[in-house]
């Protein structure tokens, strides 16, 4: 038994026995109240169902486990993977333990490889990596353990293994896909003496003499992992794995969100605004340039992207930690100049406009630079990179589920002739 399942099998039935508990004590108990605006309004601050892997507090933006985010930033994605599942941090060994699982699966298929020369030139590269995902979707042992009518106390292990299995192949799979679809060359074989994020690096053959470009993709995969579980993706996963969907399944119909414009797509459209500044100054402007010209978009009825968030009222702790990791590792780059500027510019403008709730900058505001200036400008393969990440969280949430014995979800709707009746 590996390390992480001795972990999750001590705890499980605590958190099992806690679950009943609740709703044995409390289960009648109300949580939330619906308004007529919030089920017209995508269901926005209804509180439905429980994830414990991260919340998002307004006033501090991502906490993972009882962490706040920015406490954490050193920690590798198999670490964070790891807190997610179990809500401890592993010990150097467990995380050896884990880290040796992901390097024995981390090859992926010939036959997907095949799938993925095939697809048409033009496909998206977030198309190619969900059909990589269903491809190797005949790998599941989730599926093939509950067609031979294993007990349902049992679901979790077999989705553990599967989740496993899956996370160690993506950035393998992400890489592929970039290679092939950029035409830069062969494949590039993994690298057992690599970690996770490295062999990312490794496997895209982009240029990375002192290593800063691996550095900045472990805190990437890291600070994507997770945000709670009511956001698209998440909770598109969720909804498909509550049916006993395997994860091969569950984590494709996450991704499918998460390829929308209003989820995964902001940093590149962030990028776009930030390079159609240079291009307007033909260099990194003064910052009374900068706040003339956002003055200028918005007179004109147009928002500033990467500025505003449904929830936080405070900076995105994901942001401060990638200017961070800018200002220390980035000199005299116009493109990240624009970046920190406009961290200066922005709020106040917005705050002077006066029609925004929250002016600071989310994640999308950052990421993108940093993926540019290392090389990574093929924009529309970013969103690819957030599912490699993003996957994680997914997968921590459906183990704990399956061991919770979560039924499926299946929320009462109303007709508006019920509402016009009824409200």
């Amino acid at each position: 038994m590996t390390l992480l399942k001795r972990k999750l099998a001590d705890k499980i039935s605590q958190w099992r026995d806690e679950a009943r508990d609740l709703v044995k004590k409390t289960g009648d108990k109300k949580i939330s109240d619906v308004t007529v605006a919030q089920a017209y309004g995508g269901m926005r601050g209804v509180r439905g169902f429980v994830c414990d892997t991260s919340s998002v507090s307004a006033e501090t933006g991502l906490i993972i486990r009882g962490y706040p985010l920015l406490e954490i930033t050193h920690l590798l994605p198999e670490e964070v993977f790891f807190l997610l599942i179990t809500g401890d941090l592993p010990t150097a060994e467990e995380l050896a333990d884990l880290k040796s699982q992901y390097s024995s699966q981390a090859v992926v298929p010939s036959y997907v490889w095949d799938v993925m020369k095939k697809m048409p030139e033009d496909s998206h590269p977030m198309a190619m990596f969900n059909t990589g995902i269903m491809v190797m979707q005949r790998e599941s042992v989730f599926r093939r353990k509950y067609d031979a009518g294993v007990p349902r106390e049992e679901y979790w292990e077999h989705c553990l293994e599967d989740g496993i299995n899956l996370l160690a192949k993506l950035p393998g799979l992400a890489a592929g896909i970039y290679r092939i679809h950029f035409n830069k060359g062969d494949l590039i074989d993994y690298d057992p003496g690599l970690d996770w994020s490295e062999n990312f690096v490794h496997m895209t053959g982009i240029n990375d003499p002192n290593g800063q470009f691996k550095k900045l993709m472990q805190l990437y995969f890291m600070l994507h992992c997770d945000h709670e579980g009511g956001n698209v993706s998440a909770f598109a996963a969720h909804t498909v794995a509550s049916a006993l969907s395997d994860p091969y399944y569950s984590v494709a119909a996450g991704l499918n969100g998460l390829a929308g414009p209003l989820h995964g797509l902001a940093n590149q459209e962030c990028l776009k605004f930030v390079l159609g500044i240079y291009d307007h100054f033909k260099a990194a402007p003064s910052k009374d340039e900068l706040k003339q010209f956002c003055w200028d978009r918005l007179n004109s009825g147009r928002v500033i992207p990467g500025y505003g968030h449904a929830v936080l009222r405070c900076p995105d702790p994901r942001f401060v930690a990638f200017v961070d990791y800018g200002r220390e590792h980035i000199k005299d780059d116009d493109i990240f100049n624009i970046v920190k500027d406009l961290f200066d510019v922005v709020a106040p403008v917005l705050q002077e406009q006066g029609k925004a709730k929250n002016p600071w900058p989310n994640v999308d505001a950052a990421s993108g630079s940093l993926l540019y200036y290392y090389g990574l400008k093929e924009f529309n393969f970013y969103t690819v990179l957030f599912s490699v990440s993003r996957a994680m969280g997914m997968i921590a949430q459906m183990v704990i589920n399956r061991a919770l014995n979560i039924p499926i979800t299946r929320p009462k709707s109303v007709t508006t002739d019920w509402l016009k009746e009824n409200t």
